[in-house]
């Protein structure tokens, strides 16, 4: 099929794309990157992953292996020559690929400012080469410091002194959205801008300071669940299938191409009354205690008291809302968590 014009992603609906179209997912063996990619081989896409497995993992894609519509290419997107030619294969690509997680963000910040924008660029540029359509993979840490109650896209940023390594990963994320809206203003490299809020669910580890499965983790064990801060700065969890389905909707829309979209739940909670929820979940009287920013990752770290889409943009477009209830998605990680507990470690363990 492709030795020919390239037939694009955008524009067409979901339900007649040929099965035979190429999508390439950088950071594909990711929590996020493997869910997407499992969705879109079942819609009948031909989808290649790349991924270096610095904080992917070939476990994610197990589900998918030895599919003829599936390829992983362990492979790293700040090394632009095998990234040219997936790229080029490619109709449409979707860069998850990144630094993640505010542990690896504080303890590697040269890593973390690498990773995110060269990749980035380097992404951007093979597409600009191939005609090939990008959505862009950002985050709600590009709101920084504003004090919005529900953030939107048009909104002002704020972010914090490079004297803390926290925003860093703000900084590189906002200026791959820079790069991205440079390249669709300049070279018509047809973008999308997903910024995502803190996605939860199956495969999601928190080996790098995701909070929810941190702590779900600690419940299950029967441990003092460990809250950084006073608990009280406050978050919304969005199910991973979610925003899959959320990135799929947006990557068939012409009208999204050079637009930023929030993604993420609707429901506000501080982290303590998660941790308490999580706990009551988990059936685990062990509590919860207060660590300080300073002690936990080091001093002058600076946190996020809210974060909070608002999403009436995506939804005006494509009529995306989340459908998953947090107190659904405790539930499913503290089960899936206690199963692997059970399974693996204490086979006398009752949940």
């Amino acid at each position: 099929m492709h030795a020919g014009k390239k037939t694009s992603f955008f524009g067409v609906r979901a339900a007649n794309v040929a099965a035979m179209q190429r999508i390439l997912i950088t950071g594909g063996a990711g929590f996020i990157g493997s869910h997407l990619a499992e969705a879109l081989v079942a819609a009948g896409k031909v989808v290649t992953v790349m991924d270096d497995l610095s904080t992917g993992s070939r476990d994610n894609l197990t589900g998918l292996a030895g599919q003829a519509r599936f390829r992983f290419v362990e492979g790293d997107v700040r090394e632009p020559a095998e990234l040219a030619g997936l790229v080029q294969e490619a109709d449409f690509v979707f860069h998850l690929a990144a630094a993640v997680g505010v542990e690896l963000v504080v303890r590697q910040p040269v890593h973390t400012l690498d990773d995110n924008v060269r990749g980035t660029e380097n992404v951007l540029a093979a597409a600009s080469r191939s005609s090939t359509g990008v959505l862009l993979a950002s985050t709600s840490e590009v709101y920084g410091k504003s004090v919005q109650a529900r953030f939107r896209e048009d909104d002002d940023l704020l972010i914090g002194p490079p004297s803390f390594a926290r925003w860093g990963y703000a900084c590189s994320k906002l200026l791959d959205e820079f790069l991205a809206m440079a390249y669709w203003r300049e070279k018509r490299v047809p973008v999308v801008i997903a910024r995502l809020f803190n996605t939860v669910g199956p495969r999601q580890t928190g080996r790098f300071g995701m909070v929810l499965p941190r702590l779900v983790a600690q419940a299950v064990r029967r441990e003092t669940l460990t809250v950084y801060g006073d608990g009280q700065q406050s978050r919304c969890f969005c199910h991973v299938h979610d925003v899959v389905r959320a990135l799929v909707e947006l990557a068939n829309r012409p009208a999204a191409v050079g637009q930023i979209y929030n993604i993420g739940g609707t429901e506000e909670i501080t982290i303590a009354e998660l941790a308490q929820r999580v706990n009551e979940a988990a059936a685990n009287g062990a509590g919860m205690k207060l660590i300080p920013y300073d002690e936990a990752y080091g001093a002058g770290f600076e946190d996020m008291r809210r974060r909070a889409p608002d999403i009436g943009k995506i939804a005006r477009l494509t009529g995306w809302r989340p459908t998953v209830a947090l107190a659904e998605i405790v539930r499913e990680m503290v089960t899936a968590e206690c199963g692997r507990f059970v399974s693996v470690t204490r086979p006398e363990h009752r949940c």
